[in-house]
């Protein structure tokens, strides 16, 4: 009887687990909608990703063989004659093996090592066929050391809403987040990292947006910031009060730039004097405040009509490119933007272009801008960047040497900008070397 009794409760046991685990499974279920509203994150690591995991198990060798990524165990003479027609059925093929999916932010990771002869080209071509059998957005493929390949699945388009929280306080010196990366992680210019930078985009492609998220998380930090605006400051003038100087023509852009050259060259002799490679090198209290020129409209710098135009251009230019080769180093970091970046400007361009190792790529209304800013440095990231539509308006592609990636600015309104401006105007540092009367 004890016996009968054992075996009564230990076989209740495992029923109520299995009742309650249904009752957390349907809960989980029916909440799936409101949970995925209101907490993505935990919605995609609950459910989500369980089930694009379980998708990957159960369709990768198929999915290898479709993509042709499968490769015979025999040659196919040896198979047909030694197996099939002694009735045997064939062998499986090989197909490449996989690692560990790991989730990530609205997406997840997989390690992929590569069979002989293979290479990340033919997993980047079969990226849509993965997209589709495993039910994401996209599928990026990068190489991640010889042999293996890095697949990246985004379950969703992080870049149709992004959400990005608003910098608080001064942050990381010369460090703003501004957007959104197409992985869900924050879209970080660091400038201690990639000191210049190009960014190019058409009227309403988000080029001024990026401009105005990367103005207000600079303006409570502790730097200066020097506006060149060649049409007649109608973009840079909302961040005025925050500007330690503004040149509203070529006229006095020459000479601002030309200030900035001569500014450049005396913190050379600082440190040269101090036996120091940078600025960095130098005591805090000795250290010049870190100056980033921002450049709206490169064209109008290089437009010429006339021959006196010409030699302001290209004293522009000269000093636009000495500033990018001296300037990392000693404290004088360049946002260079544009709607049309071509090499019809001048050679002054082409040059200027190699030094500003950061791009930035909006929707751009002809493909000579677009290979100006990427095609130096990813054919890839180029073929992306033109295929942005204008809907996609503050989608962009930033590329430099450490590869590529899609992005999203976060929105800051030409309101919220001044409102920046204005609150942080009493930072805004004095710099008489640069002669701001005169301008």
């Amino acid at each position: 009887m004890n016996f009968a009794a054992t075996t009564s409760a230990g076989s209740t046991g495992p029923s109520w687990v299995l009742v309650v685990a249904a009752a957390l499974g349907l809960g989980l279920l029916l909440a799936g909608p409101a949970l995925r509203r209101r907490y993505p994150i935990a919605w995609w690591l609950l459910l989500g990703f369980p089930a694009a995991a379980l998708r990957v198990m159960r369709t990768w060798r198929p999915l290898m063989a479709g993509c042709g990524l499968a490769v015979s165990r025999r040659p196919a003479l040896t198979v047909v004659s030694g197996l099939v027609g002694n009735g045997a059925p064939p062998p499986q093929p090989r197909v490449p093996r996989h690692g560990l999916i790991r989730p990530a932010s609205g997406g997840f990771v997989v390690l992929v090592r590569l069979l002989p002869g293979q290479v990340p080209e033919d997993f980047v071509k079969a990226a849509p066929a993965m997209a589709e059998d495993w039910q994401v957005h996209a599928v990026r493929v990068t190489s991640w050391k010889p042999g293996v390949v890095r697949i990246v699945a985004s379950a969703a388009d992080p870049l149709a809403d992004p959400r990005v929280p608003k910098q608080r306080g001064p942050g990381h010196l010369l460090r703003v987040a501004v957007g959104v990366l197409e992985t869900g992680v924050a879209w970080v210019v660091d400038l201690r990292r990639v000191p210049h930078w190009l960014i190019v985009g058409a009227t309403r492609s988000g080029k001024s947006t990026l401009i105005n998220a990367l103005v207000a998380g600079l303006a409570p930090q502790h730097v200066a910031l020097v506006g060149i605006d060649c049409k007649g400051g109608m973009e840079l003038s909302l961040y005025e009060p925050r500007l330690s100087a503004l040149a509203t023509n070529r006229e006095q852009a020459v000479r601002l730039l030309t200030a900035l050259v001569d500014m450049t060259l005396d913190r050379m002799t600082v440190c040269r004097a101090a036996r120091v490679r940078n600025i960095w090198g130098l005591p805090d209290e000795e250290r010049p405040v870190p100056v980033v020129v921002i450049v709206d409209e490169l064209a109008e710098l290089f437009l010429v009509a006339n021959r006196n135009e010409k030699d302001e251009a290209q004293a522009a230019g000269t000093a636009l490119i000495r500033l990018a080769q001296l300037g990392a180093a000693l404290g004088v970091f360049l946002v260079v933007a544009g709607q049309r970046v071509g090499s019809d400007l001048g050679p002054g361009v082409t040059a200027l272009r190699a030094q500003l190792g950061g791009r930035v790529c909006h929707r751009v209304a002809d493909p000579g801008t677009a290979e100006m800013a990427l095609g130096d440095l990813n054919p890839d990231a180029l073929k992306v960047a033109q295929a942005i539509t204008p809907e996609q308006a503050g989608t962009a592609v930033l590329a430099s040497g450490d590869g590529w990636e899609r992005a999203r600015s976060h929105l800051i309104t030409e309101a919220e900008a001044e409102a920046v401006a204005a609150e942080y105007a009493h930072l805004t540092p004095v710099l008489s070397e640069l002669h701001v009367e005169a301008l």
